[in-house]
C-alpha cells in the first residue's frame, strides 16, 4: 500500500457523516484518521454517544474552518417522554424518578413550548462535554460531584411537537451554538410540572448542510481508501 501523504497532499477536505448510535464525535474522528491515514482532522460539533445525524469533519486545511461551522444554526429532530427523569436526561443512565402526566394538557405543552423559544440563559446538563476547572462535567458527574453550573445565552429559533403519542412527544428544534436539547427537555418536563428525559434524537442540518448529504463512516472509508491507493 502507499503512503496516502506522498500520493495525496492533504489540501484538506470537508467531510459530512451520519454519525452512528453509541459512536462518540471522537470515535469517528479517530476512525477516518487511522483508515485514511489523514495527519490533520478534526470535528465541527459534538454529538452525544446516543444522539445520531450530521457531523462535519475538516481534514488538512480545511480544519480552519471548524469555528465557522460550529457557529452555525443547528436543527435537530427527536423523540421524549414525559413522566421519567433520568440523570443524564438520556438513556444513558438508569431512571431516577417519575412524575405524575395525568394533569398536563395541550394548553400546558403550547406555553411551555412559547417559554422555550426565543432568547434563553440555558442551564447545560451535568452530563455534558462542557469544562469546567478544565475537566468535562460529565467526568465530574460519574464521581457524584456536585458543581455550580452557570447558564449560557442561546437561542431557539423553532420549537414543534407533536403530541400524538402522549407521554411520547416527537420534536422539531433549529437552535445557535451551544443549544442543549436535553436541557429543553428537562425544562420542558419541569414547566409542565412533570418531568421528561430524551429518548431520541438526530441532528439534521448544520447551517446549510443537511442530512441527507451525508455519508455512512463505512462508506466513506471504502471510498477514500480507493482513491488514495490504500
Amino acid at each position: 500500500m502507499t503512503d496516502a501523504s506522498v500520493t495525496s497532499p492533504d489540501e484538506g477536505e470537508v467531510i459530512l457523516l451520519n454519525k452512528p448510535l453509541t459512536w462518540t464525535s471522537f470515535d469517528a474522528v479517530n476512525k477516518i484518521k487511522k483508515a485514511c491515514r489523514i495527519k490533520k482532522i478534526g470535528h465541527a460539533g459534538t454529538l452525544d454517544p446516543l444522539a445520531t445525524g450530521l457531523l462535519i469533519l475538516c481534514t488538512g486545511k480545511k480544519t480552519k474552518e471548524i469555528d465557522q461551522y460550529q457557529g452555525a444554526e443547528k436543527e435537530y429532530t427527536g423523540k421524549l417522554v414525559l413522566g421519567k427523569t433520568t440523570p443524564s436526561i438520556d438513556l444513558e443512565t438508569a431512571f431516577e424518578a417519575e412524575f405524575p402526566i395525568d394533569h398536563i394538557t395541550p394548553e400546558m405543552m403550547k406555553a411551555a413550548v412559547a417559554e422555550l423559544t426565543g432568547e434563553l440563559a440555558q442551564y447545560p446538563p451535568i452530563y455534558s462535554a462542557v469544562k469546567m476547572g478544565g475537566e468535562r462535567l460529565y467526568k465530574k458527574a460519574r464521581r457524584g460531584e456536585a458543581v455550580e453550573i452557570k447558564p449560557r445565552a442561546v437561542t431557539v429559533s423553532v420549537f414543534e411537537i407533536d403530541t400524538t403519542h402522549f407521554p411520547e412527544i416527537s420534536f422539531r428544534i433549529v437552535c445557535s451554538k451551544g443549544t442543549y436539547i436535553r436541557s429543553l427537555v428537562r425544562d420542558f418536563g419541569m414547566l409542565l410540572q412533570s418531568g421528561a428525559y430524551m429518548s431520541e434524537l438526530c441532528r439534521t442540518r448544520i447551517g446549510a448542510f443537511w442530512l441527507k448529504e451525508a455519508e455512512e463512516i463505512e462508506d466513506y472509508v471504502k471510498r477514500k481508501r480507493l482513491e488514495l491507493n490504500l
